[in-house]
């Protein structure tokens, strides 16, 4: 039996609490394999930074191709130091795992001698004998890599779909596809810019190392610390103030993590206690937890790197995916905080106590440097357009400022261990790309991705909204037990061209998608998420499944209004984005209160005729939320109205049953 406050190993496998001081498990590594790691991260940090920035240290020059294999190798080398045949991270290596790494580094440095030979000659189509024979060895490293990175079920998808070329001929339609020789098969995945080495891993040595360095030394630096501060200033002192201090916090450091469980399980430690302790019970403690920190990874301005990812697949600026993603963004944890309100205002539930709470004004003061570095980091991103530079200049700063900081000043021993985690980090999130790379390679070798759009488009056949029914379903199936960023990987190429042949905006499929792919991690029977924050919280994990599906419904429904209503991703005029965002604020927060049983400022849906009442002011916010969609043909004035309509009768029964209960109350 797992214990109970341990998460099990098999949810929450190299997703591990960081701390300022002191080792944390993943971090571990003893002996040789500790400086192998520390050394290897720092080179190639020093390779990113060359490459980026055209500093020509020694003279070094490189093309892309070869850039990144010696980035995708290096680090594919190091996770077999990392994520070791025991299992686990952390610890002595054993012999194999050295000789993987080993053999690992040689593949690397044959890849990165030949990639201009490779690119001139054609290799993925025509490559020579032993180029044949090391792409072989390549690419069962990454199988293993993945299989040990991104756990079971990711290596098991994996596999079938990196195989698949070889026996594409023989599947029934509408899955059938060109088919390939294994010999045929592996040198593609290995030297094609389509495969292993294509989107994912171009966008990951282009832009998102930088800003997983950026979050690693932000939380080493006591950036999480800070945001939570913050949080408790601001919203600590008021009802429910706990939960919202874990909506805050866990959304930022979610944002620059991209986790869901190692969210979870740093911000989790904290929250989670905090929120029993003012009287939720635990299993709603565990799914705000649960809901925040999957919200996080939605939310702009770093959501990740599947942000950066996105807007490679899309050919299209990083700051526009930002912008697009905020709306939907917004209205999520909305939701998530009116549903948390109306809940703490059902129960009775109080802020924390003021002398628990930091003083605003001190936290600020104390944590000006994190703001400065912000600001420096949006300055940067949005005024100039410097994506790839700017978690590299606000990571300098912020290593320069934190040091006249005593508090969370580095040491070598943190130094070290910061370095580390990065380190575990890339090697982590570079396994999964270049497993996941696999897929979208046999996808491109056989055709695949074509025929199951057509396929796709004929099941629903004019029904935009069968399609998006079907498209929710597949993104959720193929959630469960990926990774972020490789559901995302995979839903692009499979899923994306399909949406968007039914005629509905581009950019709002990639969102539909990746929102869809999330929430597995708060849905059973898999529910990752939820099921990491109840061993902290000491609930049931599938009835704090359950309670995170109802506080965090407006996952499932906000999909549906931006992918229908594009003014939601300010894919429209100011006027109509401004209209679309006060309609949808409102009904998301009915939605919310109908999930809950309770209207903020009105008072309760209760009594006989409560369930009724509750579904009416869920479809009443549904209307008002989504109103010029395409599925009804009403403008934004009779959608709201009629939405309001039904809402009427609902919140006058809820406003006499509040008034009845405080008359009571003031009798007694």
């Amino acid at each position: 039996m797992t214990d109970q406050n341990t998460p099990p190993t098999n949810q929450v496998q190299g997703h591990e609490a960081v701390a300022i001081d002191g080792e944390t498990p993943s971090e571990r590594l003893a002996g040789p394999a500790r400086w192998v790691v520390i050394i290897g991260t720092i080179l190639s940090l020093v390779l990113v930074i060359n490459q980026l920035f055209n500093l020509q240290i020694a003279g070094i020059v490189l093309i892309d191709g070869r850039y990144l294999y010696i980035l995708g190798g290096m680090f594919l080398a190091l996770s077999f130091l990392i994520f070791q045949i025991r299992g686990g991270k952390g610890g002595v290596p054993s012999l194999l795992d050295w000789a993987l790494f080993a053999v690992a580094l040689g593949c690397t440095g044959y890849l990165a001698q030949t990639a201009q030979t490779n690119l001139s000659q054609g290799w993925e189509y025509a490559a020579p004998q032993m180029a044949q024979y090391v792409s072989v060895v390549f690419f069962f490293l990454v199988l293993e890599a993945t299989r040990r990175a991104g756990g079971l079920v990711l290596f098991l998808i994996v596999t079938v779909f990196a195989f698949y070329p070889t026996f594409a001929g023989y599947v029934p339609d509408p899955f059938s596809g060109f088919q390939s020789t294994f010999m045929q098969t592996v040198p593609y995945h290995v030297f094609s810019s389509e495969s292993s080495f294509g989107i994912p891993m171009k966008a990951f040595g282009g832009v998102v190392i930088g800003f997983i360095l950026f979050g690693a030394v932000l939380q080493r630096t006591g950036g999480g610390q800070f945001f939570n501060d913050l949080a408790l200033g601001l919203v600590g002192g008021y009802r429910g103030g706990a939960a919202k201090v874990s909506i805050f916090a866990s959304g930022f450091m979610g944002s620059m993590s991209g986790s869901v469980i190692s969210n979870v399980l740093t911000t989790g430690a904290v929250s989670i206690p905090a929120m029993r302790k003012t009287g939720f019970s635990a299993k709603t403690a565990a799914a705000t937890e649960a809901c925040a920190s999957t919200g996080g990874v939605l939310m702009p301005p770093i959501m990740g790197a599947t942000a950066f990812i996105m807007a490679s697949f899309l050919s299209r600026p990083y700051v526009e995916i930002a912008l697009a993603a905020a709306i939907p963004s917004i209205l999520f944890y909305w939701g998530l905080f009116t549903g948390i309100d109306a809940y703490a205002a059902k129960r009775g539930l109080r802020g924390l106590p003021k002398p628990d709470l930091p003083r605003l004004k001190e936290v600020m003061i104390e944590g000006w440097p994190y703001i400065f570095v912000f600001a420096l980091l949006l300055y940067m991103m949005i005024g100039l357009r410097q994506e790839s530079s700017a978690p590299f200049y606000s990571t300098a700063l912020l290593l320069v400022v934190n040091q006249f900081r005593a508090r969370f000043r580095l040491n070598l021993k943190r130094l070290g261990n910061m370095i580390v985690g990065v380190g575990m980090g890339l090697a982590e999130l570079t396994s999964i790309l270049l497993g996941v790379g696999l897929i979208v390679g046999s996808f491109s070798a056989t055709g695949l991705a074509g025929t199951l759009v057509n396929e796709l488009v004929f099941m629903a056949g004019d029904s935009t909204l069968v399609l998006l029914l079907m498209g929710a379903l597949t993104a959720f199936i193929f959630g469960m037990g990926m990774t972020v960023t490789a559901c995302y990987i995979f839903l692009a190429v499979v899923l994306a061209p399909a949406l968007e042949s039914g005629g509905l905006n581009t950019l709002a499929v990639h969102l539909f998608i990746l929102y869809w792919g999330m929430v597995s991690y708060i849905t059973p029977p898999v529910a990752l998420g939820a099921f990491a924050a109840s061993t902290m919280a000491g609930s049931n994990p599938i009835a704090t499944g359950f309670e995170a599906m109802r506080l965090g419904g407006v996952i499932y429904i906000a999909p549906f209004f931006f992918v229908l209503n594009p003014a939601l991703i300010g894919q429209a005029p100011a006027w109509e984005v401004a209209v679309a965002l006060s309609s949808a604020l409102i009904g998301v927060a009915l939605i919310s209160a109908a999930l809950q049983g309770y209207i903020s400022l009105i008072g309760p849906l209760e009594g006989p005729l409560g369930m009724p009442m509750r579904v009416l002011v869920f479809f009443g916010g549904v209307l008002i939320a989504m109103p010029q969609n395409g599925l009804i043909n009403l403008g934004y004035g009779a959608s709201f109205l009629i939405g309001a309509a039904l809402c009427a009768i609902p919140i006058v029964a809820a406003r006499r049953a509040h008034t009845s209960s405080t008359l009571l109350q003031g009798e007694a």
